[in-house]
Parts: structure tokens; sequence; C-alpha cells
């Protein structure tokens, strides 16, 4: 542990230095840091004894904020919730929007289970397809095939539900 921290202290202040150039913000950078740290701390046995500590700090901080930067682009930006408009998070639900959600949560709930989980770690829960295919244990190309069928199952189901009740149910009544 020692070891470790005369190795990994002295890079800190560069870490950020990086950090904060990657990302244009202090506190920001300062958690990536931290989530840095954290990995490089727990993941200190899978490091090569020969390899360069500093290099290696490097590239983990990189990824990280890699991987940030991409679900940042992904998700838009971040609104701390204490900041946000009251306008924006109080709008309400309109009639149309609440059945329109519980018809695709209906239709998704008809959906295969194998076919379902990929659906909601891509969609709800934003997982990459390679982080899907390794949640799952199964190859990407199957993830991509399920998610595939998955959505062309809810278009069509959702196109169904849409379709205006058929007439020949109706009987005239006089």
């Amino acid at each position: 542990m020692r070891d470790m921290m005369l190795l990994v202290e002295p890079l800190i202040p560069g870490l950020r230095r990086y950090a904060h150039a990657l990302l244009q913000d202090t506190a920001a950078a300062d958690d990536l840091v931290q989530d840095c740290l954290e990995r490089a701390i727990s993941r200190w046995h899978q490091r090569r004894a020969d390899g360069n500590a500093r290099t290696w700090m490097f590239t983990i901080l990189h990824n990280l904020a890699m991987n940030r930067l991409k679900q940042s682009k992904r998700r838009g930006a971040h609104v701390p919730l204490e900041s946000a408009d009251d306008v924006i998070l109080g709008r309400p639900a309109t009639q149309e929007n609440g059945l329109h959600e519980g018809d695709i949560m209906s239709a998704t709930a008809r959906l295969p289970e194998d076919q379902r989980a990929v659906v909601l770690l891509i969609s709800v829960e934003d997982l990459s397809y390679a982080e899907t295919a390794k949640a799952l244990g199964v190859p990407i190309g199957t993830v991509m095939s399920r998610l595939s069928r998955a959505r062309e199952r809810l278009r069509i189901d959702l196109a169904d539900e849409r379709r205006p009740a058929s007439a020949s149910h109706l009987r005239s009544v006089n």
C-alpha cells in the first residue's frame, strides 16, 4: 500500500490538470480524478509490475474521460437539480403521452425475455452494445440481432395498437 501511495500521490496534480483540460470543468475534473484513483487502487494488482505507473494512470483517466464525454453527448448536458428551472421539471404529461407510454410498456412486456433484456439495457440503462453483451454473457452479434428483432416487434405491436378498431365489431341498435 505504501509503495502504491509513493507512486500515485505525485501524479495527482498532473491528473487534475489533464482532467480539467479535457472536461473544462473543475468539479467534473475532480470527480474524474477521484474515479481514476478509485479504479487504480482497486485494480492495482492488475498493473504490470514492470510497467510505468504514470502511463497506466493517465490511460485510466483518459479512458474514463472519453467514456464520460460520450455518455454526456448521448444523454445531453447535465443540469443539477438545484439549478433546474421549475418550468422544465414541472411539465405535466398530457393524456396522450400517458397512453402512448402505456402502449410502449405493454409492448415491451410482451417481448421474449432475451429481447426485452437487451432493449432495457440499451435503451433505458444506456449501456453500449459491448457492455450489454458482457452483462448478458452473449456475443455482441447476438445483442445486435436481438435488438433488431425486438425493435421490429415493437414497431409492429405499436402500429397495431394505433389502428382504429374495426367497424365489424359494432352492431346497429335500432
